[in-house]
């Protein structure tokens, strides 16, 4: 007989199509990261990433505040160095009255419950615009990893719920793993970049941080776009060193990488759609080549669907009023 199972059944309207949807967008899904500056009342427009700021102190707080009222649980925090606190041992990085130190406990005091997140890495600190102490023109990983180390013990005293190591440097999670038990703080978490590429998707957010390297690139310690087993192997390694949480970096172009985690570890995975892929959808809205808002949530909905239990996006407060 002519076809007894029509797929289209389940198509007909768009109440049906809910209801059997597979995967949904929640403001919980989502991780917002924010750019942090010396000085108040400051909000400073990024060029390369329309729609998108830098705040000082005081204009942070009056965003976490605008996204808890929205539902949205997590913040990622960067901050941008001034040139004159920058070394190659990313002194700054360890002060406890420095700019993240103090921005994660001014968060906390405002909006109590909201989980913090902390980029560790001596980029934003380093007058080479390196993750790690340079020696002879190379990056020396066990001398960086000690620094990391500290530096996420001072976030995690400040009161950072989540150390967010992005370097890539080998060893680093179980260095920062023990150093925090051994401190007390045995319920910090760590949300490792496990599959951290070389991309090349990072250009405004160097900007956004004034990060860019300032001699050759990062390929010595980020991964090789052009493998896929090599991410398994570094993640692997991170949850057996301690990682509570993993993460793929960047998204569209590394859902492949997304899903062989999914199939393989129970950890939860995030994702983090950098400000490439942003920027990419913002000048494609605004030359009228492309719906700004049907391809931001087509997007974030592959990241689900892909396996992301979090997403790291600078969508996240558009996405969120959308839906």
């Amino acid at each position: 007989m002519y076809p007894l199972q029509r797929n289209r059944r389940l198509r007909t309207s768009a109440a049906i199509r809910d209801l059997v949807r597979e995967h949904h967008l929640s403001p919980h899904d989502f991780i917002v990261p924010l750019f942090v500056v010396e000085g108040k009342n400051k909000k400073e427009a990024i060029p390369s990433m329309p729609g998108y700021f830098r705040y000082s102190m005081d204009g942070i707080i009056k965003q976490v505040k605008a996204l808890w009222n929205l539902n949205i649980k997590a913040v990622l925090l960067f901050v941008k160095v001034e040139d004159a606190k920058k070394d190659n041992l990313g002194t700054e990085a360890l002060r406890q009255e420095g700019l993240m130190q103090l921005t994660i406990g001014a968060i906390k005091e405002a909006v109590p419950e909201m989980v913090v997140m902390t980029d560790v890495a001596l980029d934003p600190y380093s007058s080479y615009g390196h993750d790690g102490i340079v020696k002879e023109g190379k990056i020396d990983n066990d001398a960086t990893v000690k620094i990391l180390a500290e530096m996420a013990l001072s976030h995690a005293a400040a009161g950072a719920d989540v150390i967010a190591p992005s370097d890539m440097m080998d060893g680093r999670i179980l260095s920062i793993r023990n150093t925090l038990e051994s401190a007390g703080f045995v319920d910090t978490l760590i949300m490792s970049y496990s599959a951290k590429y070389a991309s090349s998707f990072y250009g405004p957010f160097r900007e956004a941080l004034d990060s860019a390297p300032g001699f050759g690139d990062k390929k010595t310690y980020q991964m090789d776009f052009a493998n896929r087993g090599e991410a398994l192997t570094e993640t692997l390694r991170d949850i057996e060193e301690g990682a509570d949480l993993v993460m793929v970096k960047p998204g569209m172009a590394y859902l492949d990488i997304l899903r062989d985690l999914k199939n393989t570890v129970n950890t939860p995975i995030a994702v983090y759609q950098v400000s490439g892929e942003y920027a990419m959808l913002k000048a494609a809205a605004e030359k009228g080549w492309l719906d700004h808002d049907a391809v931001m949530i087509e997007q974030l909905m592959s990241f689900k669907r892909a396996g992301a239990t979090l997403i790291a996006t600078y969508f996240a407060e558009e996405v969120v009023k959308n839906l």
